[in-house]
């Protein structure tokens, strides 16, 4: 057994490669990863919405039908082909099918179609190779986490990785799902009045009749940008996690806010030296380490490995590589305007309806784009970011600083906190190639995040003249270390 993983007689893997937006970390990528000898990691963010938008679309290789073929509960399988499966593809001008959101009350359907649609993401990521691979959750969209954990579980994931919050309960989780035993989650409720606690539960013998356990538990590794955090979580077996991924601000996506808010003049967060974790103070914990945001070379890699780290996760190179979920369009203009020092990342802090500071990429066509984003209307019909809050009358209600202003004002919210906001759920889907048909004949505008240490990737522009695999990346990544690859 590795220390700290629970990945028994196996190296630790050197290089992991993130988990990227709504799908962007596809299976074709992480699949190829894990072939190569890293960490494969698929996004866990909707797995729901992402496995109906495939079946609607028509499965035409007929990978995600044959994923889920053996699914242990046939009877939901059965009954979700019959819903969403188009053969052929959805019609021209027809709109993608809406799905069960999942609330405090937790419907049981909603539950299996979440579990349902992890299993097939790291069911294929798995397929035809011995490599590890793992899937990546946000802290943030709570409701979604158990039912998600669920089906990677069952589909035997390696590893489970959660960032964007304070991930305290996920050791214990994980051991009950393992175990098939009743699990519960705190959720965070806005407004909840002094000793007033939520949690939603689930059972897995429920979501899936005739589960048989124990299952596999995964190792996980905790995402977090202090040492605060991790020695609050690795304090206390309850909530220790197997390891950690130590992202700076420079990674893509959601960044944690610095210590201090404070705007530089184009309104982005200024981080400066509190907001560095210590590296040897960190490795006294006695936990394996990644660090991630700006380790995208091979002499960063070798860094790492010399500061005691286990390795590096790394995003970017592995979002504009042939295996990416980003829709082929925009990974290519990605790859050009990066040729031509032609791209603007922007830490943005307001785009996020979390709160947590959001790297959007400056691209014409895009949410990015006033124009478009500004004609965009305001709708929260997928609704993974937004928050339960406490009503006046004591009951539950939900809202998104990204929904329509009006709406999110009668629940309770503020103007202010409109201001900015970016719908991230139809957006990140949308650069996935599973962009909403509105009824008023729009489509959804896709919204683009990567890393901001563009510097980083010469070396692969150097290498490739227009495009590069995965496969290529972990070669590169690998150059000086020595450990062979795959």
């Amino acid at each position: 057994m590795n220390p700290g993983t629970n990945q028994p007689d196996r190296p630790l893997p050197v290089v992991i490669q993130g988990g990227m937006g709504v799908g962007v970390s596809s299976w074709r990528l992480a699949r190829t990863v894990a072939r190569a000898g890293g960490l494969g990691v698929i996004s866990g963010v909707a797995p729901d919405l992402v496995l109906a938008r495939w079946l609607q679309d028509g499965d035409p290789d007929g990978l995600v039908r044959a994923a889920i073929a053996d699914y242990p509960d046939q009877e939901f399988l059965a009954a979700t082909l019959t819903k969403f499966f188009r053969p052929g593809g959805r019609p021209a001008g027809k709109s993608y099918r809406p799905i069960t959101k999942l609330d405090l009350n937790q419907r049981i359907d909603a539950v299996r179609m979440t579990a349902l649609g992890a299993y097939a993401q790291v069911r294929m990521a798995k397929a035809g190779h011995d490599g590890v691979v793992g899937i990546n959750l946000l802290e943030k969209v709570q409701l979604w986490t158990p039912a998600a954990l669920l089906g990677a579980v069952l589909a035997e994931v390696d590893y489970v990785l959660v960032g964007a919050g304070v991930p305290t309960h996920l050791p214990r989780v994980l051991n009950g799902i393992a175990a098939g035993q009743p699990v519960s989650l705190p959720i965070d409720v806005a407004g909840a009045l002094s000793g007033e606690s939520y949690d939603i539960t689930l059972d897995p013998t429920v979501v899936v009749p005739g589960l048989t356990a124990p299952l596999k538990r995964p190792t996980f590794l905790a995402i977090i940008s202090s040492n605060i955090l991790a020695t609050y979580l690795a304090r206390d077996e309850a909530t220790k996690p197997d390891g950690f991924v130590v992202e700076g601000p420079g990674a893509g996506g959601h960044n944690a806010p610095p210590r201090k808010l404070v705007l530089d003049e184009s309104g982005e967060p200024i981080y400066g030296p509190r907001d560095e974790v210590d590296l040897a103070k960190l490795a006294t914990i006695g936990l394996p380490f990644w660090l991630a945001g700006g380790y995208a070379n091979p002499d960063k890699v070798a860094e790492a490995l010399e500061h005691g780290a286990a390795g590096v996760q790394v995003g970017t190179a592995f979002a504009l590589s042939d295996e990416s979920g980003l829709t082929e369009p925009i990974r290519r203009t990605l790859v050009a305007r990066l040729r031509a020092d032609d791209l603007n990342v922007r830490t943005d802090p307001l785009a996020s309806p979390t709160g947590f500071p959001f790297k959007v990429v400056q691209l014409p066509g895009t949410v990015a784009d006033p124009a478009v984003g500004g004609a965009r209307e305001r709708i929260c019909d997928l609704s993974y970011l937004r928050t339960p809050y406490r009503r006046d009358d004591g009951s539950i209600g939900y809202r998104c600083a990204s929904e329509p202003v009006d709406d999110y004002v009668r629940k309770g919210g503020t103007v202010e906190d409109t201001v900015g906001r970016m719908c991230l759920c139809n957006g990140l889907s949308a650069t996935h190639d599973q962009a909403q048909l509105r009824k008023n004949g729009t489509v959804e505008p896709p919204l683009v995040t990567l890393g901001a240490d563009r510097a980083q990737l010469a070396g692969l522009f150097d290498q490739f003249e227009e495009n590069w695999g995965a496969a290529d990346v972990m070669t590169w990544l690998m150059s000086k270390v020595a450990v062979p690859v795959g």
